[in-house]
Formats: C-alpha cells, sequence, structure tokens
C-alpha cells in the first residue's frame, strides 16, 4: 500500500530535482521549467498531508498554487519574449546587461 512517506518522497525528489535545475541552468526557458517542478511537488505534498489529515485544506492550498504559477508562466512568457526580442538569447549572464 502506497503511504504518506511515499507521497513526500517523492514530493521530496521531485522538489530536490527543480532546485538542481534553478541552481544549474543559464537559459531563463530552462529556470522556469524547473520552478514548476518545485511547485508541482509543492502540489504533490499538500494534497498527500490534506488527505492524510482528512480535509480538503492540502487541494485547496494546490489550487492556490495552481493559480499563482498560472500567472507566474503568464508573467514570465511575456517577458522572456521580450527580452529575446532584444537581445537575441536567453541566456542568464546577459541579463546582468539590463540597463533602465
Amino acid at each position: 500500500m502506497i503511504g504518506l512517506g511515499h507521497y513526500l518522497t517523492l514530493s521530496g525528489l521531485m522538489f530536490c530535482i527543480g532546485l538542481a535545475g534553478v541552481l544549474r541552468r543559464k537559459n531563463i526557458l530552462m529556470l522556469f521549467f524547473s520552478t514548476e517542478i518545485m511547485l508541482n511537488a509543492l502540489n504533490i505534498g499538500l494534497i498527500a498531508i490534506g488527505n492524510f489529515m482528512g480535509n480538503m485544506n492540502g487541494q485547496i492550498f494546490a489550487l492556490f498554487v495552481i493559480a499563482i504559477a498560472a500567472s507566474e508562466v503568464a508573467i514570465g512568457l511575456g517577458l522572456v519574449i521580450m527580452w529575446f526580442k532584444k537581445y537575441k538569447t536567453l541566456d542568464i549572464d546577459n541579463l546582468s546587461t539590463m540597463k533602465g
């Protein structure tokens, strides 16, 4: 039988994979993907704990996280498109050249 520990282990592994992606990537799109992996790991943990405790709070929080992630992607991809049109690259190292 799959228990709470299995779900939390999966959530922790996914979060570590996402964190490693955030720390190692130089591409802005890969950074967004890694952030999404971290948010999905959080959702798995929230839903598993909510189910274990017998209430819907985990699922409600997960829905809020999904809504925030959707808005982050919408705004972030708009910024990435603008960045690519201006500098013709998505390399994070070039981000320091951004001037007002």
